[in-house]
């Protein structure tokens, strides 16, 4: 019965980040895969999170099946999180998978319950999300974002698009930290954005992934603030895989804005059936961890802090290659590296000297030249500036 069944592509990024695991080279530096490492190159454990943890063993709670949307003390600190002190009342929030099963969710959600088809995402944007909304049968469409040869916006083309999109089309937005690029819009940008999205009835979608690596934790949800202040309605996916390295507990959020209160019932209801007809309930874990984490006053603000450390660490490694390709003389635009946020850049380096950099110095960075910053420390920088100048004086 299997026999038809042909060999799959390997994914770009896993299938990068197995080749970098076998490479036997010393010097080998890992720019590829979406991951927060800290100065000795190791996922870190966050001591927020180590003591929200062993309090949680302490307690010695059985595990028990979780509500199908998530325990109600996780979704309000979702809530907290992402939109502050603002009236909730009309936000369906439930706990997902991940930020990519948020991406499924609000998918299926988009393709069932709202019968569209479409979707348009920035071009470019993280490869996995043309797979997920595809798999979930809704066509994936671009509208205009990074200019490659600026390394800045096509911001006017991004607007005029959007203009004309029909009443009611789902749009893909990054509040912060874009995947791949690095570049995010401004405060003026966001305000001209959602004044669009408003006038021209569309339904936005926010995809916060890495909220806290970019300006901070408030200022990574302005767009998201923004949208409140006005009667929109949209969806937002979060994820606390990197904000508070929990990459394997697959823990994120789904948040719907409605149109009043009981709308969000009808809609927590939607995207309980959802989850119940798929993977029943989530996990436990991981959301009391975030649950401990984020009620404490004292955790919080120790989670807070380590945060911004991992933030301005990214930003450091920045400034550091940025100027060695500077003084280097190189060829490649270093501004994007210094200025661009969150943990990505679009670094502007072509296919040959990619595997240039993998072949000749066992570097490694996702096509077509995504760098993820925290694989830098103050052990390789130097040795990944060289690499990089090397390579780029031969074009």
């Amino acid at each position: 019965m299997f026999n038809h069944i042909g060999a799959s592509a390997p994914d770009p990024i896993m299938s990068l980040m197995e080749a970098y695991l076998q490479d036997e080279n010393t010097q080998k530096v890992n720019l590829g895969i979406g991951l927060y490492y800290d100065q000795q190159g190791r996922i870190p454990l966050m001591q927020a999170v180590e003591a929200a943890e062993r309090r949680l063993l302490e307690q010695r709670t059985p595990h028990g099946y979780p509500p199908i949307e998530g325990s109600p003390l996780f979704t309000q600190q979702v809530q907290s999180l992402l939109f502050g002190e603002q009236d909730t009342s009309a936000i369906a929030t439930v706990q997902t998978l991940g930020g990519s099963g948020a991406l499924k969710l609000a998918a299926d959600f988009i393709h069932h319950y709202l019968s569209r088809r479409d979707i348009w995402v920035s071009d470019p944007t993280w490869a996995n999300h043309w797979a997920i909304f595809e798999g979930a049968g809704l066509k994936v469409h671009t509208y205009p974002y990074f200019d490659e040869a600026s390394g800045g916006l096509r911001f006017d083309a991004m607007l005029d698009t959007l203009a004309s999109l029909p009443e009611g089309s789902v749009v893909l937005l990054h509040p912060c930290c874009h995947n791949p690029t690095g570049t995010d819009l401004t405060q003026a940008q966001w305000r001209a954005t959602i004044e669009v999205l408003q006038r021209r009835r569309l339904l936005p979608f926010f995809d916060i992934a890495y909220q806290g690596f970019g300006d901070g934790l408030v200022e990574d949800g302005f767009a998201l603030h923004e949208a409140l202040k006005t009667d929109l309605e949209f969806l937002v996916a979060n994820s606390f895989s990197k904000n508070v390295a929990l990459y394997g507990q697959r823990l994120g959020g789904l948040s719907v804005r409605c149109g009043s209160p009981q709308s969000a019932v009808n809609v927590k209801g939607a995207l309980k059936t959802l989850i119940r007809r798929s993977y029943s309930c989530p996990p436990t874990h991981g959301s009391r961890i975030v649950e401990t984490l984020l009620a404490d006053a004292a955790l919080r603000h120790q989670w807070e802090s380590e945060l911004a450390g991992m933030r301005q660490r990214i930003k450091q490694m920045r400034q550091i290659l940025a100027a060695g390709l500077e003084q280097g003389g190189s060829r490649l635009d270093h501004r994007r590296i210094r200025d661009q946020k969150g943990m990505f850049s679009y670094t502007g380096l072509n296919q040959q000297q990619l595997a240039r950099l993998r072949q000749e110095y066992a570097i490694y960075l996702v096509a077509p030249g995504r760098m993820c910053l925290p694989g830098l420390n103050q052990n390789n920088v130097d040795y990944v500036t060289a690499a990089m100048l090397d390579v780029t004086r031969a074009v």
